[in-house]
């Protein structure tokens, strides 16, 4: 970064020694100066990008050289009169062109960060440029571009690619600006050199066509100036880092106000012009109104697209959210509640205080488990629970609650019923044989139940848990494959 920073030093002293004296020699001198040095920096700038191997950026500096080739030949040599109709302005309006084709390619190359990742992003930022188009055009129009028109349709073909050229650059400076808030593959400094390009070169070219709208032929050498900062910016931004102009928090706030902005500040502008143009006595002609009429259906358009975008936000939002409850809540491998949740909708229940059913938990753990994670992997024992889970939520109604506690233990939580039913039918679902890859595995569970018929506050979740635990360890000490209701008198461990 530092040689960088240095060549760029370097380039800027040789140019500004360039400049004073293309502006203080003689006229002719002056211009040869000036010509050979845009024709040394463009072919730099051609040899720099061919060697990154950047197609179109290469293909816009061949078109810049063979311009400046054209125009040298053209004007010093055979002394062709301006406007010129020959191949120099097609080859400097077409450099504009590619370049804008460079940028959007540069573009595409998408980055984790950037802003606008789907087409409807994409869609708002078509609209943003041609927003910001639409409006300078008016403004341009209002102050100067009617008059340059006339001045086309007299001389032709020729004053034809005058304009074109500059506008050209103001389309693809349109095009950086917008991008640069929406993409980090633009927030480099090669498109920022790039971007300085076009604003020296399109700053020139309306002077220049406004000179030859004029009919002066004899150009002031300080028109120049633009056209040969152009070549040196476009060799500085070939040989740019391509680091990103990543700003800090509080520009990235800064950034996303202007971005919101972009369409809407020439808009502005443009609007006071034309109020105070009417309110000083001038007239809106036909061009004026039909394109103010089209920028502001874009604006109408950009602010649906934006409205439906915040929806879709929003609803991707209550999504996130919800997927983050959920996972808050459940557990990762089997997919029923976890044990925070479990714990929670008990002391829910064991709130409740005009009781009429009995609630019921169920403690299960499941024998033989442990066999099949040391005979056959991980993967197997996790399917073997997976079906364990699933088993209990398709035996149980969808109101009640069932969940994994850790390891091989799971609840279920049951608010009215017959405790001896439910813990039967459970043993008699796991019972069944699972079958994971082909391999046939039989588990069976011990199953620890704890009932509550009244509202007790003395009674808490820890306590019922704990009754329904020591039935399990009850049911596993007679034998596993068993139901052991809390407080029967079969003798519990506790």
């Amino acid at each position: 970064m530092k040689r960088f920073w240095v060549v760029a030093g370097c380039v800027g002293t040789f140019m500004a020694i360039a400049i004073l004296t293309a502006l203080a020699t003689p006229r002719d001198i002056g211009i040869a100066i000036d010509k050979v040095v845009q024709l040394v920096f463009a072919i730099a700038a051609l040899v720099a990008y061919a060697r990154r191997r950047d197609r179109w950026m290469t293909a816009a500096m061949i078109s810049l050289t063979v311009g400046l080739s054209a125009w040298i030949w053209g004007q010093q040599i055979m002394g062709v009169q301006l406007p010129t109709s020959t191949i120099a302005p097609l080859g400097f309006t077409m450099v504009p062109v590619l370049c804008l084709a460079a940028v959007v390619v540069k573009a595409q190359k998408r980055r984790a960060g950037d802003l606008l990742p789907n087409y409807r992003s994409r869609t708002v930022v078509v609209l943003d440029g041609l927003i910001v188009i639409g409006s300078l055009f008016v403004l341009t129009w209002v102050s100067a571009l009617e008059s340059l028109t006339r001045a086309w349709a007299t001389e032709g073909p020729g004053f034809a690619t005058v304009i074109a050229h500059p506008a050209a650059y103001l389309v693809l400076l349109v095009t950086i600006v917008v991008m640069s808030w929406t993409h980090q593959a633009v927030r480099q400094w090669p498109m920022l050199f790039i971007a300085l390009a076009g604003i020296a070169q399109s700053s020139s070219g309306w002077v220049f066509a406004f000179h030859i709208a004029q009919g002066n032929t004899a150009i002031p050498a300080t028109t120049d100036i633009g056209f040969m900062l152009c070549p040196a910016f476009f060799l500085l931004s070939a040989l740019a880092p391509m680091h990103n102009l990543d700003p800090t928090p509080g520009r990235m706030r800064t950034a996303d106000l202007l971005h919101l902005s972009v369409p809407y500040l020439p808009l502005a502008v443009t609007g006071l012009f034309i109020s105070w143009n009417t309110a000083t006595g001038g007239r809106l002609n036909p061009v004026e109104i039909y394109v103010g009429i089209l920028v502001v259906c874009l604006v109408i358009v950009r602010q649906l697209l934006t409205m439906m975008d915040n929806v879709r936000l929003l609803d991707q939002l209550r999504i996130s959210r919800e997927q983050l409850r959920h996972e808050a809540t459940h557990d990762p491998l089997t997919g029923v509640a976890n044990r925070s949740l479990f714990r929670e909708r008990l002391e829910r229940a064991l709130a409740v205080r005009d009781r009429s059913t009995p609630l019921i938990l169920l403690f299960i753990d499941v024998d033989g488990f442990k066999a099949v994670n040391d005979n056959n992997g991980h993967a197997e024992g996790d399917a073997v629970l997976r079906n364990v889970a699933a088993r209990l939520e398709n035996n149980v109604r969808p109101e009640d609650t069932v969940a994994r506690l850790g390891g091989d233990e799971f609840g279920v939580l049951v608010d009215g019923g017959d405790a001896d039913e439910i813990g039967a039918r459970l043993l008699t679902a796991l019972g069944h044989p699972h079958e994971v890859l082909g391999r046939v595995h039989r588990v069976h569970a011990s199953i620890g139940v704890a009932q509550r018929f009244s509202y007790d506050p003395s009674i808490t979740a820890d306590d019922v848990l704990g009754a329904a635990d020591a039935a399990m360890y009850t049911a596993k000490r007679l034998g596993k494959g068993t139901v052991v209701v809390h407080g029967s008198p079969l003798p519990e461990m506790t």
